[in-house]
């Protein structure tokens, strides 16, 4: 995240940026002293309450309190993987994001089974890229960290996947065709048991 900041985001600390950070509850660690800039405003969005949650979603795959449009930039780290229908998740990203607003997503290709409170899905930067093109994004980088760092945290383990993409302009067909997804996944979500209660 730190690299994607640097790359994408120095020399725009004078601009008043907007920074969504999806599943952002402190668990061991926030992104937010990255982003931490007079002129940019990070705000942190989970599905329950904590340290650093500014915004409760009461449902991942429909975020009421967020404008369309209303982002400069969107990040998730190490959340994906616990979402059990991402490309939901990823289409509200695309809708939230403002035109050529930039999103990125960090989420491990590999490691060991770690609910919370599911555990779904690992990465690869082929099934990133072609998650971005779904959602009408297009992909700035997409790759996979194989080689081990010596993090102390042990967290080589984990081979994270990095997407970084940009929200196109749209033409009216693309909008309509977007719309008309959202609205149908919405009404397949409603059909399904997504409240992980056995």
């Amino acid at each position: 995240m730190k690299n994607f900041r640097v790359k994408h985001l120095d020399g725009k600390e004078n601009e008043n940026l907007t920074i969504l950070d999806i599943g952002s509850f402190d668990v061991n660690g926030t992104y937010k002293p990255i982003f931490d800039s007079p002129q940019w405003q990070y705000i942190g969005a989970d599905m329950c309450p904590g340290a650093n949650v500014d915004i409760v979603l009461d449902n991942p795959y429909n975020w009421h309190s967020i404008k369309t449009n209303s982002m400069d930039v969107v990040i998730s780290g190490q959340a994906f993987e616990h979402i059990e229908y991402f490309w939901v998740t990823m289409l509200e990203i695309a809708r939230v994001l403002k035109p050529e607003g930039l999103c990125c997503i960090i989420a491990p290709s590999s490691g060991c089974e770690h609910k919370y409170p599911v555990d779904c899905w690992r990465f690869y930067p082929d099934g990133f890229s072609a998650l971005a093109r779904f959602a009408n994004l297009q992909v700035l980088d997409a790759f996979t960290q194989w080689d081990n760092q010596g993090y102390q945290d042990s967290s080589d383990e984990w081979h994270d996947s990095v997407l970084v993409a940009r929200k196109k302009p749209a033409s009216w067909q693309q909008q309509v065709t977007q719309k008309s997804l959202m609205f149908l996944m919405r009404i397949w979500l409603k059909s399904i048991d997504v409240s992980h209660k056995k």
